[in-house]
């Protein structure tokens, strides 16, 4: 008698962690707590504000864009809610929140949905809008005269009235200690509150496996390199600026960064780099954000240049090659 088998056919991968997209998110939104902490110790409630203004502004803005666009918002894959938290981190705590809302409306609306959605955007969204609003800044000079008065302002903000550290570095004013500057300092964008905040929510994301250490390392090596060789201050260069931030939590993007180990270490390079040269030869403000975004860009060449090869192609064109010298031989010989 013949044992009937039956064989499931599926593509791959055949082989699942269990994981999924929110699940991701929820461990990056997870990560960006602790920095979001200190400086709601700082800044009190104008960081939860601003936070809010911009989850709401992208869960939003995702409903629209899908709606025009005939498709299903998926507002529980925590996509929408990461944008807006690392959109309002990038700000300062002084942000008037109408800018920050429309730097999550391009963001979400322009930078994913138009793009396609989720996993088919080119540029890193909350950097996209970020940018956007820098440099459509002089066309928002009308929108902030007219929404002056509509400002929210929270007991607390009058703190921030130093200049931001790349600034006293590029001035050369008188920095605070590296303790005080490692764990907990204001001044800069939200995210810049403390280092070490940023450093566990990039070692908790290393943990869970969501990242890995080559983008990371190889744009924090460059930079301290760079900023060495040319007879500054690397370490301060490393712990402000949105260094960290970028490094772990936007370089490190899943859609926007390379496949391959290779191609990984040469987009983290090419990111410090590109930041070396805005911080010593540009404005000292924003130089992570463009260079993060300049390299975007970049990535299917990368890609292209850095694939590996496919199962068993090495040992065919060593084959042919092989078959191609004895056959050059027989016909030298006749």
């Amino acid at each position: 008698m013949k044992m009937e088998k039956n064989f499931i056919v599926s593509t791959s991968p055949h082989l699942h962690s269990g994981d999924d997209v929110a699940t991701a998110m929820k461990d990056v939104i997870i990560a960006l707590m602790p920095v979001t902490l200190v400086a709601c110790y700082f800044f009190k409630f104008n960081v939860p504000f601003l936070i809010m203004v911009c989850v709401l502004t992208a869960m939003f803005t995702e409903v629209l864009f899908c709606k025009l666009m005939h498709k299903k918002p998926q507002l529980s894959d925590c996509s929408a809610i990461l944008t807006g938290l690392l959109v309002a981190l990038s700000f300062s705590a002084a942000t008037p929140w109408w800018l920050a809302a429309a730097a999550t409306f391009i963001a979400i609306g322009f930078a994913k949905e138009f793009l396609g959605g989720l996993g088919w955007n080119r540029f890193n969204p909350a950097l996209f809008g970020r940018v956007s609003v820098i440099i459509f800044a002089p066309w928002l000079t009308y929108l902030n005269n007219e929404f002056f008065y509509w400002r929210v302002s929270f007991p607390g903000i009058d703190t921030i009235t130093q200049a931001t550290p790349l600034t006293m570095l590029q001035m050369g004013l008188p920095l605070p200690n590296m303790g005080t500057f490692f764990f907990a300092t204001q001044g800069g964008g939200i995210a810049e509150s403390s280092a070490f905040a940023l450093l566990l929510g990039g070692a908790y994301l290393l943990y869970k496996k969501h990242i890995t250490w080559h983008i990371p390392v190889s744009m924090m090596a460059t930079v301290f390199i760079g900023m060495a060789l040319l007879g500054q201050h690397p370490v301060y260069h490393l712990l402000s600026g949105g260094l960290l931030l970028g490094a772990f939590f936007m370089a490190t993007d899943w859609v926007t960064s390379p496949i391959t180990k290779k191609g990984q270490i040469i987009f983290g390079v090419c990111i410090g780099i590109i930041v070396v040269i805005f911080r010593v030869l540009l404005a000292p403000t924003e130089g992570v954000a463009f260079a993060i975004l300049i390299m975007n860009a970049f990535v299917p060449l990368i890609d292209r240049l850095t694939k590996r090869s496919k199962f068993g192609e090495q040992k065919t064109q060593a084959m042919l090659q092989s078959n191609i010298s004895t056959e050059t031989e027989v016909a030298v010989k006749n």
